[in-house]
């Protein structure tokens, strides 16, 4: 089984809202299987599907035990605190950003096997968790930028954009 290629910023399917899993079976096992082969193999500790190509809503988190969490239709259901940190994108390499989100999250979703489950995260796991539901929904760390930091993006994100797109390659 190999990996997923990563899109990249300005492929159309990072934009987009993603379409919810009506029932987990061997095809969407099989594809939180590669995420997270794709995931490991980019030196990641989230990837969402739109940024492997896939309109589903699925998600892999893992910080670093090799025991990926994989999540179908996660949804956010408490969010408390504030924390600021750094994230970095899979899908916007080489750039970072300090984002402000929640300290603490409580989601809920489907395991694997289609069996409910609920997750508590906090700081880095509350981060990690809403920046791939974040991706479910279209929405970059770009998104949360203020407008100074946008236009010092705006020369890498064009060339990404051209990149993506494959009018040059660097």
């Amino acid at each position: 089984m190999g990996v997923y290629k990563i899109r990249k910023y300005g492929n159309p399917i990072l934009r987009g809202r993603c379409r919810p899993v009506e029932k987990v079976g061997a095809r969407e096992r099989k594809i939180l299987q590669q995420m997270a082969k794709t995931m490991y193999r980019a030196q990641g500790i989230g990837l969402a599907a739109p940024q492997v190509g896939v309109d589903l809503e699925l998600v892999v988190v893992d910080l670093g035990d090799n025991n990926p969490l994989k999540l179908v239709n996660p949804l956010i259901l408490l969010k408390e605190g504030e924390s600021v940190l750094e994230e970095g994108c899979l899908s916007l390499p080489e750039i970072t950003l300090k984002i402000k989100r929640s300290k603490r999250v409580m989601v809920e979703g489907w395991n694997e096997d289609g069996e409910i489950i609920k997750v508590e995260g906090e700081d880095l796991l509350a981060h990690v968790i809403q920046h791939e539901i974040d991706h479910l929904s279209g929405i970059l760390i770009i998104d949360h930028a203020d407008q100074a930091e946008r236009m010092r993006l705006n020369t890498k994100l064009k060339l990404l954009e051209r990149k993506s797109r494959g009018y040059i390659s660097l």
